[in-house]
């Protein structure tokens, strides 16, 4: 018998052995979604996508949708979905996608049926604050932290970690939506946390906002011991959308936002912050920070670090790239993030956008993005909201922008120095949110909400969900070549709801948005399509 004959043969016995010997398992080539942003660096690349691509991409359709009953609160509804891949159930393995929503719900969705199979609503501990500390459009109450997963050692057994309005941490079996382990306090209630982290057994958020009367802070709780840490850098926040992102060294990163910079104080508004468990006390202790030179500047105009920067290597070495509403990227050493004085960033980009200066409704207010070719060229994805700065060019345009749009840098070294060089601008969207990135295809969308907080004639007083949601319109899918950023796909007018503060997730083929309405969508191509 020739070789490759026999080759061929054995892989297929190990493939039927593989599939009748231990129903559970969790499947190699599977790929999962376990953390907003795809993994704890805040990548927002998935890595393991074989379906979709800029081939396949137009082919896609909405698969399924459903309409959940959570209530939302204020403009927030449904947060991320994370996506497991091989659920041991009392039946078969499943699929499943794991939806939180801000009302204090948790639900499990069977993804390749579209169907709920539980739901857990959490009790509470929690007096519903009084004296100017209730529910506004900044702090909506509810759960407002995407929850995060974890494996076990038990193929195909998991443990989604939740925090519940109160602030204590939930514990769910994503098989049934038990809890399989006691409330534990965790932060403040009503403290307005972001998306969970989870790193070597410990899982980390920031909140902001003073929500509750809570301080702002990064928290760690470490699921070993109990123990809780935290660090205040003297802000008004750390709101990173995805939540704080986690080097190799288990450095922990958000940007401060609405506070001073007086270092000399001890106070680190405006800057990028890393912190870092203490491996004997468990307590959270400041390591490193970065002030941009216009600290005071971005202060005075209300131009916050109000988005999750990703962490990622480059030759060897580690960088993260940060933002804020100002519109410019600053790439960072993770060694030594502002240099000696901590206010000088390995490169900084032009204003890509908000050339108005304004504070609401311009600027990126979502997440930075990054993945890596197999030749080793280095992409950053920097989605942004209202029109490009006109003196912002990039080789490759894709029309006018004049709500939002997608640029894309590659990460280079030139002359010694390593820089973010301009790559693609994509089409218009309606304030271009998180994008995710998976074998060659950027996922995008335009969340479709109205974001304005103040009007000429009442001002600030205009900030009110009811305003906002009445002037709202609809999210947007898009499916760009992550290469050249030409337009693949489009969901066009199938979603018709806005999406706010929420992020997309995607796995095997399928990507999935949440709305206001309470509607989780599933985006994806026919199984056929997948073998051209």
């Amino acid at each position: 018998m020739k070789r490759s004959v026999f080759r061929s043969l054995l892989c297929a016995l190990c493939a039927t052995t593989l599939g009748t010997i231990a129903p559970g398992a969790q499947v190699a080539d599977k790929a999962g979604w376990l953390t907003d942003g795809g993994d704890s660096a805040r990548t927002s690349w998935q890595k393991k996508e074989t379906i979709l691509s800029p081939a396949s991409a137009k082919d896609m359709k909405l698969l399924w949708k459903i309409k959940l009953d959570n209530a939302p609160r204020q403009l927030h509804n449904l947060f991320a979905p994370l996506i497991v891949p091989d659920v041991q159930t009392s039946n078969a393995p499943r699929e499943m996608a794991i939806v939180a929503g801000v009302s204090d719900n948790i639900y499990g969705i069977d993804v390749e049926r579209g169907t709920q199979v539980w739901k857990r609503h959490f009790d509470s501990t929690l007096e519903e604050p009084q004296g100017g500390f209730g529910s506004y459009t900044l702090c909506p109450g509810g759960l407002t932290a995407t929850p995060v997963v974890a494996p076990t050692d038990t193929p195909g057994k998991y443990k989604v970690y939740a925090i519940s309005w109160d602030g204590r941490l939930r514990t769910l079996d994503p098989a049934t939506g038990e809890e399989i382990a006691p409330a534990e306090p965790f932060i403040p209630g009503n403290g307005k946390p972001y998306s969970l982290n989870l790193y070597k057994n410990v899982i980390y958020t920031t909140t902001a906002q003073g929500c509750g009367g809570n301080p702002n802070q990064f928290y760690s709780y470490d699921l070993a011991t109990r123990k809780v840490g935290s660090f205040n850098p003297g802000s008004g926040g750390l709101w990173p959308r995805l939540g704080p992102s986690i080097g190799r060294d288990g450095s922990i990163y958000a940007g401060s936002g609405d506070g001073d910079y007086l270092p000399e104080e001890q106070v680190y508004g405006q800057a990028i912050v890393a912190v870092k468990q203490n491996p004997s006390t468990k307590a959270l202790e400041m390591t490193d920070w970065f002030a941009p030179s216009n600290a005071a500047w971005l202060r005075k105009r209300d131009l916050d670090m109000n988005a999750t920067g990703p962490v990622f290597d480059y030759k060897g070495k580690e960088y993260t790239v940060q933002t804020s509403k100002e519109c410019r990227i600053w790439l960072l050493d993770t060694s030594a993030l502002g240099g000696e004085d901590h206010r000088t960033a390995v490169f900084r980009t032009p204003l890509v956008c908000n050339e108005e200066v304004q504070f609401a409704g311009a600027g990126v207010w979502g997440a930075l993005a990054t993945w890596e070719e197999s030749n080793g060229t280095r992409w950053v994805l920097m989605p942004f909201w209202g029109p490009k700065h006109s003196e912002f060019k990039a080789p490759i345009e894709h029309g006018q922008v004049v709500y939002g749009a997608v640029a894309a840098f590659k990460v280079e070294e030139k002359v010694g120095k390593v820089q973010l060089t301009p790559a693609w601008i994509s089409r218009n969207m309606h304030q271009a949110d998180p994008v995710v990135i998976a074998n060659g295809v950027v996922f995008a969308y335009g969340n479709g909400e109205d974001a304005t907080q103040s009007s000429a004639d009442i001002g600030l007083a205009y900030n009110s969900a009811a305003n906002r949601i009445a002037h709202s319109s609809h999210a947007t899918l898009y499916a760009l070549d992550a290469r050249t950023g030409d337009e693949l796909w489009s969901s066009g007018d199938q979603i018709t709801s806005f999406s706010h503060f929420s992020s997309i997730a995607i796995a095997n083929g399928r990507v999935y948005i949440g709305t206001f309405d309470g509607t989780l969508y599933c985006f994806g191509i026919d199984r056929a399509s997948t073998t051209r």
